[in-house]
């Protein structure tokens, strides 16, 4: 739902600028970008042609421009910052966040990286330093290493003279993290009860040492998971010893879903998330002819098992008929069953101990829906053609398909992951020449050995 609102809100916003920019009225798109976040901006912005794209990115807040960068996909970021001046991108990222700065800073020119640097203390460096050593997809390359720390042995009223002193705070700030003096993480202190309790109760009094923490090396999907399964807001790092490292805010995490969610949409159809939709047409047919001829040769196979079998084609014209029914049944109960392993993998829902479980179910559900669909289809080829052996023999076919769909669609993501191949690049090609070929050996086949 959430999702779809932001759909249809992004397409409105996109009519809106597009007719602006058609018609000339500068002014429009001003008072339009001026009621935009940044978030909002970068959606319209990975949506619109190149030279459209720079004229509302030259017309952007230049005070959003850093969280619009952060916000973009890879291949549109490049290319506004192709479009920008080095003293104007280091104006744009002069305010990020460090985690949203480690996040682009390799994009970013060689002279406006030194002076970014250069513009930073000795802290800031180091901090910066210490986002990039982790990888990516961690909660080390997630976190946000400034954090507020207390310590266990003071009362609320100091805090607050100290919250008081400090006068910026986080964006989002819903815990205040207790820390002994070497920086080892005790506890969390709730926003909520420091502004509620007596400001004579100590800090050691009120902490939650039960509080959700991430370990730095956990993967972005596990840290995902935990702020789901726990409806975290923040949450600290920790490091090797229980050392406090930095923390991750639920905003990150909202950006962690989006791109999960968009690669495994695109993956599967052999796309890029990070690709710009308005690269030149060059470029983007390139990138599509390896999965095109990944699709040809498993393609050909398929075409190479029907060739076998032109004899029976040429005397049997129904089969030439009815063969794509068999091939399409399976292919669609395979993807069924394919969708929901990769899912059930994606969440940590399926593992070694569950998927011999839920292969019996499958196979269940395979049988139940073959023997179902096989009597339909079995049926309505012996309408057609006024032949029983032919309805059974399709029958017999589907019903086949269908079990080994749901067999293939159940082992290929397991066997693919196990290969360190993602099972959304390529489970469904795979599948689909699995059941293709088994579902014109089973029908060409049984209709070569018996009808002939």
């Amino acid at each position: 739902m959430a999702e779809k609102i932001r759909e249809d809100k992004t397409a409105r916003h996109l009519d809106h600028l597009s007719e602006a920019l058609d018609s000339g009225k500068q002014h429009q798109v001003s008072d339009l970008l001026k009621n935009l976040s940044a978030a909002e901006i970068g959606d319209l912005l990975e949506s619109l042609p190149p030279a459209k794209r720079l004229v509302v990115w030259e017309m952007t807040n230049p005070e959003l421009d850093g969280e619009v960068l952060v916000d973009v996909n890879d291949e549109v970021r490049a290319g506004l910052i192709r479009g920008t001046s080095p003293e104007d991108l280091v104006a744009a990222v002069d305010d990020l966040d460090l985690d949203d700065l480690a996040d682009i800073l390799d994009d970013l020119p060689e002279p406006v990286i030194s002076e970014v640097l250069r513009s930073m203390d000795r802290q800031e460096r180091e901090r910066l330093a210490q986002v990039l050593s982790y990888p990516e997809n961690s909660a080390g390359g997630l976190m946000d290493p400034d954090v507020i720390t207390i310590r266990p042995d003071v009362n609320l009223d100091v805090i607050l003279r100290y919250l008081r002193a400090r006068g910026e705070l986080p964006e989002v700030f819903d815990l205040l993290f207790v820390t002994d003096r070497k920086g080892s993480y005790l506890g969390s202190l709730k926003i909520s009860d420091l502004l509620t309790q007596k400001v004579t109760d100590a800090v050691g009094d009120l902490m939650d040492t039960s509080a959700r923490t991430i370990p730095i090396d956990m993967h972005e999907s596990q840290v995902a998971m935990e702020f789901e399964h726990h409806d975290l807001i923040s949450a600290p790092v920790l490091g090797e010893d229980n050392r406090l490292l930095g923390r991750i805010t639920i905003d990150d995490v909202v950006d962690v879903m989006r791109d999960e969610a968009e690669h495994t949409v695109l993956t599967m159809a052999g796309l890029d998330e990070e690709a710009d939709m308005f690269a030149p047409v060059f470029q983007s047919a390139r990138r599509r002819w390896v999965w095109l001829g990944v699709n040809l040769v498993t393609a050909l196979l398929a075409a190479m098992v029907l060739y076998a079998f032109e004899a029976t084609l040429d005397q049997i014209v129904a089969t030439a008929v009815l063969f794509p029914i068999v091939m399409s049944m399976g292919g669609i109960a395979g993807t069924q069953t394919l969708t929901l392993m990769i899912r059930g993998m994606a969440t940590g829902q399926v593992s070694a101990r569950n998927a011999p479980d839920l292969l019996r179910k499958e196979l269940a559900v395979g049988l139940l829906n073959g023997v179902l669909f096989s009597v339909l289809v079995g049926a309505v080829a012996i309408f057609w053609y006024d032949d029983i052996l032919l309805g059974l023999v399709i029958g017999a076919a589907i019903l086949l398909n269908l079990l080994v769909g749901a067999l293939a669609g159940a082992l290929v993501p397991v066997i693919l992951k196990r290969m360190s191949i993602d099972p959304a690049l390529a489970g469904g090609v795979v599948l689909t020449t699995v059941t293709d070929v088994v579902g014109i050996l089973a029908f060409i086949g049984l209709a070569t050995f018996i009808l002939l």
